[in-house]
């Protein structure tokens, strides 16, 4: 590592004429690289149930991911956090619950309605819940509301 920062400042001029950026830290390549291996999107393909929206970080890290997980199998949302949670500890992650709701899932009808809240974690931002699951499910109408049912 200190053979690189040498280089980069003896270097440094020469690459800022062309315009060429720094060298990313070792560090941030590594939590860049752990928050990428975990999906952005992981819910049950049919049904009405139970989600969250996580924030995840390494420890002590700058760099976040938000991310949405929702199952039928969660009788409550806290349900649904501690398995996440025990299995984002393995890979040094850390997860903070954002909020939650419920998500009305039709793959037939190819739609989605976001909407709800969590008694104990309060109510997700759902239009962040909305774009992260467009960004899985392209070819849906996917929605979100206030209401509770």
């Amino acid at each position: 590592m200190f053979a690189l920062a040498s280089v980069w400042r003896i270097a440094r001029p020469t690459f800022h004429r062309l315009a060429v950026p720094p060298p990313v830290p070792l560090q941030q390549c590594w939590d860049m690289a752990g928050l990428a291996s975990v999906a952005d999107v992981e819910i049950d393909p049919d049904g009405v149930f139970k989600y969250i929206l996580v924030r995840l970080s390494r420890k002590g890290g700058p760099e976040h991911k938000d991310i949405v997980r929702g199952t039928k199998s969660a009788e409550y949302h806290n349900h649904i956090f501690e398995k996440l949670n025990s299995e984002m500890e393995k890979l040094e992650l850390e997860c903070k619950c954002l909020g939650g709701g419920k998500i009305d899932h039709n793959s037939k009808q190819k739609k989605i309605r976001v909407f709800g809240l969590s008694t104990g974690f309060g109510k997700a931002d759902h239009s962040i819940s909305v774009e992260k699951l467009k960004t899985v499910y392209k070819d849906y109408e996917i929605t979100w509301s206030d209401d509770t049912k």
